[in-house]
């Protein structure tokens, strides 16, 4: 793993980032999903390093080695992207985000699109705000989004009581019976099987708690909001790919997101889920986002 690097910011806060595959190669920003961290960009090092190219991944405010930013919204985002890339020396550049980086990444889309060539989105969350309701969606973003509607106090106080628990690294030992408590896909567990993937995934979350509660739920609270743009508004080229077996976000919804883009190639893969997909086709994404 690579030492984190931190960027000062024009306001006085810090931007953590961390970088993988090859340093001299073309620049990927890398937008990590929730909850998680810039670590999750390991998923990608090794065949960034075959490709040639060079993933930088930030920490998001709040998140780990990143200042908190209260009351952010994902408008906010593109700024501190545009700080960093001028600070690496970075005129043009692509992005790939996992789940929860897909508003990211199609907010930089937006308001950079002389800069971002194009975006790579695998298993991408969906405007919450726009849903009539919550079908299609993992339990567990169901109750977080009616708990934060209604009583949220009560799910701040929820994502306190489960840090210790979140943050703790469980024994190698232990894998199988986590795998099974998550009640996961059949694809989805096995690719997590794997101990480079397994710590990828659940090494960039337990970062992420262990930073504190209160950044992942402000993370969190991101997605409940309206983005502040429309998906027709991202114009530049959009890679989108989602599993057929994704029970985070059913793929019918990534359909309705397709088809609302403007320059959007989409692959629905067979027998594949939210793991599964960027674990076992990370290579594949990668160097069809290159070619564009």
């Amino acid at each position: 793993m690579n030492r984190q690097k931190t960027l000062e910011l024009q306001d006085g806060a810090v931007l953590a980032f961390d970088e993988y595959g090859d340093p001299t190669g073309a620049p990927v920003m890398f937008c990590h999903g929730w909850p998680s961290s810039c670590t999750m960009a390991q998923l990608a090092d090794e065949p960034a390093r075959g490709l040639g190219v060079r993933i930088i991944s930030p920490d998001r405010p709040g998140i780990s080695g990143s200042t908190m930013q209260r009351d952010r919204k994902l408008s906010d985002w593109p700024g501190f992207l545009q700080e960093l890339v001028n600070h690496l020396e970075i005129s043009e550049f692509r992005m790939l985000a996992i789940s929860g980086g897909a508003p990211y990444a199609y907010a930089a889309a937006v308001a950079m699109p002389d800069r971002v060539r194009a975006i790579a989105i695998v298993g991408g969350v969906i405007p919450f705000a726009e849903l009539k309701d919550f079908r299609g969606l993992l339990p567990l973003y169901r109750w977080m989004l009616t708990f934060y509607r209604t009583r949220p106090q009560l799910l701040r106080r929820s994502f306190q009581l489960a840090r210790p628990f979140l943050s703790f690294r469980a024994p190698v030992r232990l894998r199988p019976l986590l795998l099974k408590m998550l009640l996961l896909r059949p694809c989805d567990a096995a690719s997590l099987r794997d101990n480079a993937a397994f710590e990828a995934i659940f090494e960039s979350q337990r970062r992420a708690w262990r930073g504190s509660a209160e950044g992942v739920m402000d993370d969190a609270r991101i997605y409940a909001h309206p983005w502040g743009f429309a998906v027709e508004d991202v114009r530049v080229p959009v890679r989108l790919w989602h599993g057929k077996q994704d029970r985070a976000f059913a793929v019918c919804l990534a359909e309705e997101i397709a088809n609302r883009l403007p320059n959007c190639k989409a692959r629905f893969i067979e027998n594949e889920g939210h793991y599964s997909l960027p674990i076992r086709h990370i290579r594949e994404i990668l160097q069809d986002l290159m070619s564009v």
